[in-house]
């Protein structure tokens, strides 16, 4: 098990979650972002079910710099309650996981 993590977030533009994942691999609080545009999002708040175009930003981090990454995040976030989901890395790439640990370094 590695302590690399895998971190979810929607954003409601490309320009936002572009700006946002620029600054946390700046600040490295994450090695890498991947944007995926247009995921259609169906949810339900304040009771009714909406049907959204949003951007999935994918963060790859470490165990060690999630909770900044979080923090930061939720204060740079446009959304009242962003989705921000981590997910622990069990396995892959040692290479891989190697960089993704040198980059996101506190």
């Amino acid at each position: 098990m590695s302590d690399v993590q895998v971190v979810l977030c929607t954003f409601p533009d490309l320009p936002q979650a572009r700006h946002i994942g620029t600054l946390l691999v700046e600040k490295q609080l994450a090695a890498c972002v991947n944007l995926i545009p247009a995921v259609e999002s169906i949810f339900c708040w304040e009771g009714k079910i909406s049907t959204e175009s949003e951007v999935l930003a994918v963060f790859k981090t470490t165990a060690e710099r999630l909770v900044e990454l979080e923090q930061e995040l939720l204060v740079r976030h446009p959304y009242e309650v962003p989705e921000l989901l981590a997910l622990p890395v069990a396995n892959g790439s040692e290479a891989y996981l190697k960089w993704v640990q040198a980059a996101a370094r506190g």
